[in-house]
């Protein structure tokens, strides 16, 4: 009995030289893609601001899709039409509005002299709403007419309610709503700040990222006491130490960047 308790114990103590080549590997792997992540991330910086917003850009797209996914699936089993594409819609309609925004207060020095241009800069809120509400509109303008044939958006969701699914369905186009406020408006404002200078995206996001590194470096190497259940990994020790170094290496950062016109100026 006692020969077979001291073979259960021997099985289930973990091979300490297979645990160090196990978490040498690791290692290895997060530090090559780290370094592989931090070189495009330094690349889509000095290529350009347009650059920096294509990614954003991509980023929300992608987010907003995993987002909704979540609430397409109970949809899908209740053989709603027109649930997925009205969020796509949504999403269209959003970004028009908040990307026409930005464009209008950022280079209103070429959007308000271009003669295609300025009456959707004019009526640019007014052209967003109809998106957004109306069936059919026409606009007139004194510069031009801009005829908008728009049959979705708010009316278009009235008129896809079916009897039996209406709490389910105005639960939907509320999910749609709150994945639109949380993502897509914030990442315009993210993309305010990186045309109001590259420091204030460059900035937080480094952070974050030092953050994530140290966190892994002082857990691997002092981490001794469990911070939470719900993630086993990570240590007090990691948290503390990640917490010193990345407010360590924002003071050190900021003074850095701040000497640079690229990082603290607005783009032209």
């Amino acid at each position: 009995m006692n020969g077979s308790n001291e073979l259960k114990k021997e099985e289930e103590e973990p091979d300490p030289q297979a645990e160090y080549e196990k978490k040498k590997q690791t290692f290895i792997t997060r530090t090559i893609w780290t370094l592989v992540m931090i070189a495009g991330f330094f690349a889509a910086m000095f290529a350009g601001h347009i650059y920096i917003l294509a990614i954003v850009t991509a980023i929300q797209i992608v987010s907003f899709k995993e987002v909704i996914a979540i609430a397409n699936v109970p949809s899908r089993a209740k053989n709603l039409p027109f649930t997925r594409s009205l969020n796509w819609y949504f999403l269209g309609t959003t970004m028009y509005f908040l990307y026409g925004e930005s464009v209008i207060y950022y280079f209103k020095h070429i959007v308000l002299v271009d003669r295609i241009l300025l009456p959707f800069a004019t009526h640019h809120r007014f052209i967003s709403f109809m998106l957004y509400v109306m069936g059919s509109s026409i606009l007139n303008s004194k510069y031009t007419n801009v005829c908008l044939l728009i049959r979705v958006g708010f009316v278009f969701f009235v008129g896809s309610l079916q009897k039996g699914h209406y709490r389910f369905q105005f639960t939907q186009f509320a999910w749609t709503h709150m994945a639109l406020y949380l993502i897509n408006v914030q990442s315009h404002f993210i993309m305010n700040n990186t045309l109001e200078g590259m420091i204030w995206f460059f900035l937080p996001a480094s952070l974050v990222i030092t953050n994530d590194i140290f966190a892994y470096i002082c857990g691997i190497t002092f981490g001794r006491t469990q911070l939470i259940k719900l993630s086993p990994k990570k240590t007090v020790e990691g948290f503390v130490g990640a917490w010193i170094l990345t407010i360590l290496f924002g003071f050190a950062m900021t003074n850095v960047l701040m000497r640079y016109k690229y990082f603290i100026c607005p783009a032209n």
